[in-house]
């Protein structure tokens, strides 16, 4: 964690966020008030989601792509 005057940070600003991307800033008052600054992460999208290691080949994935059309194709 890290602390700046006001007036350090006004002049910093910029550098403080890349910091803030690692750690916790703090901005100090001459009153002596503090505030933080943590960098969060926005919203991720519901597709974002980590990969998955498995011994299925491209042909696997196309065979069962083509196989569940089939079954559509089937029931209409």
């Amino acid at each position: 964690m890290k602390e700046y005057t006001f007036s350090e940070a006004r002049q910093r600003l910029s550098d403080l966020l890349n910091i803030a991307l690692t750690e916790e800033v703090i901005i100090k008052r001459r009153s002596g008030e503090r505030f933080s600054i943590v960098y969060r992460n926005r919203a991720k999208s519901p597709f974002d989601v980590p990969g998955i290691q498995t011994k299925a080949t491209t042909q696997d994935i196309l065979d069962a792509v083509h196989e569940s059309r089939a079954r559509l194709a089937e029931d209409h």
